[in-house]
């Protein structure tokens, strides 16, 4: 596939309320369009960023992973967001990459936000997944992992890296100017998403998803309004940009563990 059509979801998240949450994100679902590749939600966007992982946390089996199976079929197009997911007596900020054909990879956050404790919660994960799907390669990470350009190092050269999140309005400036840089250092678009409204600590989240090209451009922007946001990436004009820059061929070779 030359073209991958992208839509962003962008929402105001009801404080640790699965029903609602998932409830809102039908609703908005219903209005993909329907050639669209993937879908992009949230961070915990059935939760809102919490530590009460004991009461909120959710088997691979349950209610929220049967949704967003049933959404992928439905809308013939890749889900990808994260919950809170219990597994082997442990919580995970998982991320769920889920297909319409019913098959559902996932990534543990591997960088947990220690400003908030989340590491006395949950559990970090160790591997990156990098994956193909409808002929381009995504590599998801979560949140906190932006800041960290040794593990978002695209070294598979991936096509798409994509960050779900819930990242504060007062650190705004760092969401955009690292996600242009991801995108420029790594020769990739970049799709973050990230929620809106107040959380259960006055925490305000005023959006700002995007999509940013391989130049650091943004190609899609939600602004801070709930809603969706659809935009096309071309993966000519990827292999032309890096064809003509092979800065990737002089990327350092270097163990990440």
């Amino acid at each position: 596939m030359t073209d991958l059509h992208l839509c962003l979801v962008q929402n105001d998240l009801a404080w640790e309320d699965i029903p609602s949450n998932l409830s809102r994100f039908g609703d908005l679902l219903a209005n993909v369009h329907p050639n669209t590749d993937v879908i992009i939600l949230p961070e915990m966007f059935s939760t809102g960023f919490t530590n009460n992982a004991a009461a909120l946390a959710v088997p691979m089996d349950s209610a929220p992973v049967k949704w967003m199976l049933d959404h992928a079929r439905r809308l013939d197009a890749l889900i990808i967001g994260s919950m809170i997911i219990s597994e082997s007596g442990k919580y995970f900020n998982r991320l769920l990459a889920v297909f319409p054909n019913g098959q559902v990879l996932h990534y543990d956050k591997r960088h947990l936000f220690s400003l908030m404790q989340e590491q006395d919660y949950y559990q970090a994960g160790s591997e990156q997944l990098i994956f193909e799907f409808r002929g381009w390669k995504l590599f998801p990470l979560i949140c906190y992992d932006l800041r960290f350009p040794v593990w978002c190092r695209n070294t598979a050269l991936a096509d798409l890296m994509i960050f779900v999140a819930n990242w504060p309005e007062k650190r705004e400036e760092h969401w955009t100017t690292l996600m242009k840089a991801r995108a420029i250092e790594n020769q990739c678009y970049v799709a973050g998403v990230n929620r809106i409204g107040l959380d259960d600590k006055a925490n305000n989240f005023n959006g700002q998803s995007a999509v940013y090209d391989f130049w650091g451009k943004i190609a899609a922007s939600a602004g801070n309004l709930p809603g969706l946001i659809h935009t096309t990436l071309s993966k000519t004009e990827l292999e032309a940009h890096r064809n003509r820059y092979t800065f990737w061929k002089d990327r350092d070779t270097f163990e990440l563990l």
